[in-house]
């Protein structure tokens, strides 16, 4: 994922710009009658801060446009943890309207596993623009670059969960819970860092693969 040059530089800013309204109009539609108004701005508060600091780091330095495109992909899934609460995202409902049964009974689930989700998707789609960073401004490359990135998964990961602890102790207990999610689960802060280093690890074998088969394929002359 490197920074576009060149011939590449209009073309990738006009598809970050579309990919950015699409974003916020998304934004915008799941603020509409939210579920749990009184927790949307507390869910949002790091919404704002990586969006903020996504354009800020793209205009002083442009990144590229799948590490663009990973980073709002997270955010989206973000959109509708924050707009039903990570412990009420109704997606057995829509699997019922849908298919015809709901997950949770298909796989003997109780409780609701859309955060879970997130935090692999956290590790799948932004270990990306980490690697992308550091290549940028460490110069680490090649396996040592992977391997902090993953890394950086990790700690920031373990960084958002002791953020999550400091909100949830000056909140009342039900607020707290909302806002966490934890859903009875005392383990619950250690399997989302699992998840979301497991996702790291499978994006960066499958760029690892994906490298390898490239150097294999046969070069045209």
């Amino acid at each position: 994922m490197e920074p576009m040059t060149g011939s590449g530089v209009a073309p990738a800013i006009r598809w970050k710009g579309a990919l950015l309204v699409l974003f916020v109009l998304a934004w915008a539609i799941s603020c509409i009658r939210p579920p749990y108004p009184s927790e949307l701005v507390l869910q949002h508060i790091p919404t704002v801060a990586l969006l903020i600091a996504v354009v800020l780091v793209d205009h002083y330095g442009p990144i590229s446009l799948a590490s663009f495109a990973s980073i709002l992909g997270f955010l989206a899934l973000h959109l509708l943890g924050a707009r039903y609460i990570y412990s009420n995202v109704p997606y057995d409902d829509w699997a019922t309207a849908l298919l015809g049964h709901d997950l949770s009974s298909r796989f003997g689930w109780e409780r609701n596993h859309y955060d879970r989700l997130v935090h692999l998707a956290y590790g799948l789609l932004l270990v990306g623009p980490l690697r992308e960073g550091l290549r940028r401004w460490t110069g680490v490359i090649g396996g040592w670059g992977g391997a902090l990135a993953i890394c950086g998964v990790l700690a920031t990961s373990a960084g958002y969960e002791i953020l999550e602890w400091l909100v949830a102790v000056t909140l009342s207990p039900e607020q707290a819970e909302a806002y966490n999610g934890q859903q009875g689960d005392m383990w619950d802060a250690q399997k989302d860092m699992a998840l979301a280093v497991a996702g790291a690890v499978v994006a960066m074998g499958c760029s690892l693969f994906a490298r390898r088969l490239s150097q294999r394929a046969p070069r045209a002359t």
